[in-house]
């Protein structure tokens, strides 16, 4: 199984042994509209806003990354619960198309389990014709999944500023254009406005036009421009659409990590780290 499979793909295979559907749909930031309740049939809820992520504290001041991921013996233990087994592979999709089921694909990739991303996610599941079913918490099976964490596919701040001082790396910021400049406002009060100096704007979007991959071709060329050849550290909001910059470049065969804490943990105002802004 490739990082990223399409439709046909997935419904020639759904019903397989060991392969499990994960609806990694999350809320549009800001806003607290309910998931969906329909989705791929066999489905199982992947909640980034939820289990999946953890919250950090500091001095009491609230979530640091916002989506950081588990610790591996707590994913291993959520992983479980919702009956991952080892062996299973695992197809992650969400409603917006392309959005947050990379950040799933990459998490599973990170513990080890062979996972993809579904092309095109929901919307192309039912512009296809094909039926939904509820989503539901579990796949109904014991999960006696092995977490066999790969530690270099999640980077702090303070790598990350080293890469910026150093250039050992390009650090690509996958939020828009507005954005990265600072002319639109970060949507957490807290945390300031435009990006790390030094950081490259690239759109996750600019990757995925309307939730689908853009061919490998045209996906090589998008990283070349934003990164020349050099290795690929990727940033976003709170390390969820980075993930679709990671996939875009493991799909193109480059190297590329992420910023976990991502800006919710760099703009913070009590951060201590440097901010620019404008293009």
């Amino acid at each position: 199984m490739r990082d990223l499979v399409d439709v046909d793909w997935l419904a020639e295979h759904l019903g397989g042994r060991g392969l499990v559907v994960l609806d990694a749909s999350m809320a549009p930031p800001g806003t607290d509209e309910p998931l969906p309740a329909e989705g791929i049939p066999g489905a199982v809820r992947f909640d980034i806003d939820g289990r999946f992520s953890r919250r950090d504290e500091a001095d009491g001041l609230g979530p640091v990354g916002v989506h950081d991921a588990l610790a591996p013996a707590d994913l291993e233990r959520e992983l479980r619960a919702i009956g991952i087994r080892d062996g299973d592979r695992v197809v992650a999709y969400d409603a917006a198309g392309m959005f947050s089921s990379a950040r799933a694909w990459w998490v599973l990739r990170a513990a080890g389990i062979e996972a993809a991303v579904l092309d095109g996610g929901l919307p192309a599941w039912v512009e296809a014709g094909h039926p939904l079913t509820p989503v539901a918490e579990s796949t109904g099976r014991t999960g006696d999944v092995t977490v066999q964490w790969d530690a270099a596919a999640f980077v702090d701040a303070d790598a990350t500023a080293a890469a910026l001082a150093t250039g050992d790396a390009a650090v690509l910021d996958a939020r828009s254009p507005a954005r990265f400049s600072g002319a639109e406002l970060d949507p957490r009060p807290e945390v300031r406005a435009g990006h790390m100096p030094g950081a490259r704007s690239l759109h996750y979007a600019a990757l995925a036009p309307g939730g689908r991959l853009l061919p490998e071709g045209e996906l090589a060329e998008r990283l070349r421009e934003a990164a020349g050849e050099q290795r690929i550290i990727a940033s976003c909001g709170s390390g969820v659409t980075a993930a679709v910059i990671a996939l875009a470049a493991t799909v193109v065969g480059r190297d590329a990590t992420v910023y976990d804490g991502s800006w919710a943990e760099w703009g913070r105002a009590d951060s201590g780290r440097p901010v620019a802004t404008g293009d």
